[in-house]
């Protein structure tokens, strides 16, 4: 039988190991830390009593994940289900601001008067013009009709410049041109992809409005107990051999062929060779694994050097009451540092709360935007760590006045961050991939010209597109169908979707495509004429 060596542990590493392995592959994963998941793995936090569970920051699984959802419904959960049963739906979100906010529900509206407000909650309510509403509205309707052609070239086009936010009000920025690419997904507008927040921001409103589809889920307890670790119990059963605390030191290579790698052992590095290998390490690890010769084997990872990263880790808050500023995740719209909270204690009811005689509920919080100076002039990244937790509690409590001094216990940052003295600022072991403008060009795909390695990261080029968990779960599989190919393995293929566009677009797609051939601009680009000729009339009036 082959054998398969998956390099990395996280998400990506698990999801091509269960393909493989529920295939018949036999199949080896190496995973630098002690405890399997990658950013999405939980751990131990302060003791109160026992160990507090603690996150990288919090689990989002929004309607559109369809690849990582699908997996979790083949994961036993132990208690006759599987672990896709611990997803449950929140009923709201709030958009925070200090001194006021609004709470918006994540199911579909079922009248037109529930149509048109959450259209306008959604983009802002009051605080945003109308006529600069309309104006994204056309942005995104443009979008919405755009062929696939149109598409890859929206990817050299900044989302800020898409929306034209510099014309825009403030208020217009804070809701629509920085709300989702900071608070979701750590991007600043000025330098992210209008072909990743664009199909982003399209799939949110495609689970909000769906009746059929529940925008916005959660874990019903910490990611470890109630996914990750029923996971590995499910591999090692499939046969899995698994590796932590060994990280990959070197990646040999003949110019040719992967001919072994080098990993951590007991007392010194030693080498392993397997017939296929699944590289599935973060993009600072496949960095510096590159060679020369890995190069001319894999040219597509040249690209990684021209990839960015960007910060988003977390910190949870211990509370001595559960207090739950919104049925769900919270955004902090006017906070500096682009902060998302939730109240994970009325999520977790399986939770033995009972253990921690101090703590009565678990905030967690989520900074999307380190570099932003906060309020005493200095970014997040040049906070020590418990200054870090010191800000965020002061911003929190600024945009949750039911929180009080008193409600905090103890608080725990993401293990990920570490403060450098000498540097005077943090450094972060776990960045986050940020798709920038032009940036999938240089995304390598899942197979290779080497013909015994294979991609699975979240830099991966897939129809998920974002540096996501369904990113992640997408390379994973296509990763595993490379090497099912090579092996000649008689099985099924993973599957692997496309983004789900409404039916009733389709014709004005197919418009496009043939206008894209004839070198046309989209119909909706004649907007820009009619704003720029509205903006100059009404600025005269003024």
């Amino acid at each position: 039988m082959s054998r398969v060596a998956v390099l990395g542990g996280g998400v990506a590493g698990l999801s091509a190991a269960h393909e493989l392995a529920t295939r018949g592959v036999d199949v080896t994963v190496y995973e630098a830390r002690d405890r399997f998941g990658g950013k999405a793995r939980s751990f131990p936090g302060p003791t109160d009593g026992a160990a507090l569970p603690a996150e990288h920051g919090f689990r989002f699984f929004p309607g559109f994940y369809r690849h990582l959802t699908e997996t979790m419904t083949r994961i036993p959960d132990g208690d006759g289900g599987s672990v896709a049963d611990h997803l449950v739906a929140v009923p709201e979100m709030r958009q925070a601001l200090v001194g006021g906010g609004r709470t918006v529900p994540t199911s579909a509206p079922t009248t037109l008067a529930g149509w048109r407000e959450r259209v306008a909650d959604l983009f802002g309510g009051q605080d945003v013009p109308a006529d600069e509403t309309a104006f994204f509205t056309g942005r995104l309707l443009q979008l919405l009709t755009s062929s696939e052609d149109r598409w890859e070239a929206y990817d050299d086009v900044p989302w800020w410049e898409f929306v034209r936010a510099e014309e825009m009000s403030e208020a217009y920025r804070t809701h629509l041109a920085y709300g989702i690419t900071q608070t979701l997904v750590a991007m600043r507008p000025e330098r992210a992809s209008t072909r990743t927040i664009g199909r982003i921001y399209l799939q949110l409103l495609q689970d909000i409005f769906a009746p059929d589809r529940d925008a916005d889920r959660i874990l019903d307890g910490p990611t470890s107990d109630v996914w990750i670790d029923p996971w590995v119990a499910f591999l090692e059963r499939q046969g899995v051999e698994f590796r932590p605390s060994t990280p990959v030191r070197a990646l040999e290579s003949d110019g040719e062929r992967v001919t072994g790698v080098r990993v951590a052992g007991a007392d010194d590095d030693r080498r392993v060779a397997f017939d296929q290998y699944v590289l599935a390490v973060p993009l600072g690890v496949a960095r510096r694994l590159r060679t020369d010769a890995l190069d001319a084997a894999a040219p597509s990872l040249r690209g990684l050097d021209d990839l960015d990263t960007a910060w988003m880790n977390g910190v949870q808050f211990y509370l001595s009451r559960d207090v739950s500023p919104a049925g769900g995740h919270v955004a902090l719209l006017d906070s500096p540092w682009a902060l998302t909270a939730i109240s994970q204690r009325e999520f977790w009811t399986d939770y033995d709360f009972d253990a921690h005689p101090s703590v009565d509920g678990v905030l967690s919080v989520a900074i999307s935007n380190f570099d932003a100076p906060g309020p005493d002039g200095r970014s997040a990244r040049e906070h020590s760590r418990e200054d870090l937790a010191d800000a965020v509690w002061r911003m929190v409590r600024d945009h949750v006045p039911e929180l009080g001094d008193d409600d905090l216990v103890d608080s725990q940052v993401d293990p990920a961050l570490s403060w450098d003295a000498d540097a005077g600022e943090l450094r972060n072991a776990d960045p986050l991939l940020i798709n920038t403008v032009g940036s999938r060009r240089n995304r390598p795909d899942a197979e290779t010209t080497c013909a015994n390695l294979a991609l699975a990261a979240d830099y991966v080029r897939t129809h998920s597109d974002l540096a996501s968990m369904e990113n992640a779960n997408e390379a994973g599989r296509r990763a595993a169908n490379v090497v099912l190919d090579r092996l000649d393995v008689r099985s099924a293929r993973a599957g692997v979707w496309p983004f789900d566009w409404p039916e009733f677009v389709e014709p004005l797609r197919a418009q496009d495509e043939l206008a894209t051939q004839f070198g046309l601009p989209h119909l909706g680009q004649g907007s820009d004429v009619v704003w720029s000729g509205y903006r100059r009339l009404t600025n005269g009036l003024r």
